[in-house]
């Protein structure tokens, strides 16, 4: 093959803004090609499955504490809290595919609680993804405001200023 020129690699970069890529899925939400329908369908099934493997899971920990007989009222603030916990990182979670975190001390102060609810967050993840990507609306908002912009700069441009300058003078 023969070496590209420095000249041809400068016409070859895409111009304009690019689209993010989302996890699992690149930028194929863009043109929602490249098995973008399948991706989909995975990361619905994978992220479902994770969370029924974490259920597993939390009931093997609540088992423990049964086994460990602490009693009925710390089992019961154990299941409340977990249900809690879940909920809120479920409603965070599904609010963060419609807009982007403001990165306060607030939203640092509930990672941990979305940590502890992680059934919460993989079913918001799970059930988003049978929509559309996770995210996807977002950026696209973003993508498609930020191609317009860039489309409207370059629209305005015309030739050389230069040459108009001298124009305007006769």
């Amino acid at each position: 093959m023969a070496p590209v020129s420095e000249n041809q690699q400068h016409h070859s970069r895409p111009t304009g803004p690019q689209p993010e890529p989302i996890r699992f899925f690149g930028t194929t939400w863009v043109a929602r090609d490249g098995g973008y329908g399948l991706r989909r369908l995975g990361v619905a099934a994978g992220s479902l499955a994770a969370a029924v493997a974490g259920c597993l899971v939390l009931r093997f920990a609540y088992e423990g504490l049964s086994i460990a007989q602490v009693g009925g009222f710390v089992n019961g603030l154990v299941i409340v809290m977990f249900a809690v916990c879940s909920a809120i990182a479920f409603r965070k979670t599904w609010e963060g595919f419609t807009r982007r975190p403001s990165g306060s001390p607030a939203d640092d102060s509930l990672r941990s609680l979305k940590a502890i609810g992680f059934v919460g967050s993989l079913l918001a993840y799970s059930l988003r993804s049978l929509a559309e990507a996770p995210g996807e609306k977002l950026r696209r908002e973003e993508y498609e405001t930020a191609r317009r912009q860039y489309e409207k700069r370059r629209g305005s441009r015309a030739g050389n200023p230069a040459a108009r300058r001298k124009s305007k003078r006769r």
